[in-house]
């Protein structure tokens, strides 16, 4: 009987260890399953700096950093946190010319107490040439040379407090979302620049991320092309044809949509007019709107998922020695003001010694951080050896990521001389040390 008594026991004892092991498995299933779900958050804050500031617009020289008149359109920065458990990237992207070195340093220094580091955050500027000047946002420019910029304190930490806040609103509150991207071929639409050359990129990726319940949250919109429609004595505010792309874009979506226009190798690439004839500002929002249009029949077309794969990987490149081109004088020393007794001195206080190039990849989508404006060329070229090695089947170039070190060249193209070969000031192998170094980082995705 006390046999009995006790296996009965010993047999209940175990079917509760069981019952207790199913309960453990199925809750660090869940707990594994939640911790795989992508969030997102999303936000935007207007960029434009207060006209009582006097921002000086860049883009070209002969503006003499004078301040804008005013604002034809705003500029805006839009950050898009995505996150898996604990680790989280944020993407950013602004419609400004460019980031000098030494300016994504103050964003992470208001973000670090938050958790963010410099390898977690891609700035994605779209190149605009009516937003406030990139030279102005430089500490290392102490010259006093209105041709190429006079820094700006006070528009430096508006800046930084602006692209610090986008990115903390964004992280505030992430829901589980699902994304995909697709990637189409628009023809005619831009053209190489370069007298003689007719590679140009004619991608333009889309990429849509959207809450579980179906509602749209976020367009990302690749496409290469200098937003150069207004010229230097247009002293308006403006995101150009990029910011007319992405109203167009939330627009036709709706919901409360965010696009965010990245560009990709630019660096030789224009845009190709509309047919119609109209002002500056008329052509620029009717590009836009067309290329707007486009990205939005690209979106419609995408079915999001649960992605697989969410990372991201940082290189340092050493850059080669500073070198400017025999040209310089005749072009861009002519546009920005300076002599050879200048230069040298210049640009050892204002170029870096070395940059830093970082991949991201979400599901299907690789974006390759280019510090610089680089030749559709090599841009080309860095796609297809990404594709290969990644095999991601939608690689977009991330234009000017981060910080702009110059334009980027193939040797040939640099030794041919030109505006692009007098603004790189790296020497002629600085297009295959960049290649190399940004395949490197998408190498270590893997």
């Amino acid at each position: 009987m006390n046999l009995n008594l006790s296996l009965q026991k010993l047999f209940g004892l175990l079917s509760l260890l069981t019952l207790l092991c199913g309960v453990f498995h199925s809750v660090t299933h869940i707990l594994a399953a939640e911790a795989s779900t992508l969030e997102a958050g999303v936000a935007r804050v207007n960029l434009t700096p207060p006209l009582e500031m006097k921002a000086a617009l860049g883009g070209y020289g002969a503006r003499m950093s004078k301040p804008a008149l005013g604002v034809h359109d705003p500029v805006w920065v839009k950050a898009l946190v995505l996150a898996r458990g604990e680790r989280k990237f944020a993407l950013v992207t602004a419609d400004v010319l460019a980031f000098p070195p030494q300016f994504k340093a103050a964003v992470i220094e208001r973000l670090s107490a938050e958790g963010w580091s410099a390898g977690q955050i891609m700035l994605l500027p779209s190149h605009t040439h009516t937003s406030f000047d990139m030279m102005a946002l430089h500490p290392g420019n102490k010259f006093g040379i209105p041709q190429i910029g006079l820094f700006h304190k006070e528009l430096f930490d508006h800046t930084a407090e602006k692209l610090a806040t986008a990115v903390r609103q964004a992280g505030q509150k992430l829901t589980p979302v699902v994304a995909g991207s697709t990637t189409v071929s628009v023809p005619d639409r831009n053209r190489n620049r370069r007298k003689g050359l007719t590679s140009h990129d004619t991608d333009l990726t889309v990429t849509r991320v959207d809450t579980h319940e179906g509602k749209p949250m976020a367009v990302l919109v690749n496409w290469t092309a200098h937003p150069t429609f207004m010229a230097a004595e247009d002293m308006l505010f403006s995101g150009d044809w990029p910011g007319h792309l992405q109203r167009t874009v939330e627009a036709l979506i709706g919901s409360g949509v965010v696009a965010m226009y990245y560009n990709g190798a630019e660096g030789d690439q224009s845009p190709t007019p509309p047919a119609e004839a109209g002002s500056r500002w008329e052509r620029a929002e009717r590009y836009g709107r067309e290329m707007g249009i486009h990205a939005w029949r690209a979106w419609e077309t995408i079915r999001p998922h649960q992605p697989k794969e969410l990372a991201w990987h940082t290189e340092t490149i050493m850059l080669p020695k500073i070198a400017w081109h025999p040209d310089f004088m005749s072009t861009g020393g002519a546009e920005y003001g300076l002599n050879e007794t200048m230069i040298g001195g210049l640009l050892g206080a204002l170029q870096p010694a070395q940059t830093r190039s970082t991949a991201f990849r979400l599901g299907d989508l690789v974006i390759l951080g280019v510090p610089g404006e680089m030749a559709a060329e090599l841009g080309m070229e860095l796609k297809r050896k990404a594709r290969e090695s990644t095999g991601a089947r939608h690689i977009a170039i991330g234009g000017l990521a981060d910080e702009w070190v110059s334009y980027i060249l193939p040797a040939e193209e640099w030794r041919k001389g030109g505006y692009e070969a007098s603004v790189s000031f790296y020497g002629e192998t600085l297009g295959r040390t960049m290649v190399d170094g940004v395949l490197r980082a998408a190498n270590g995705l893997k």
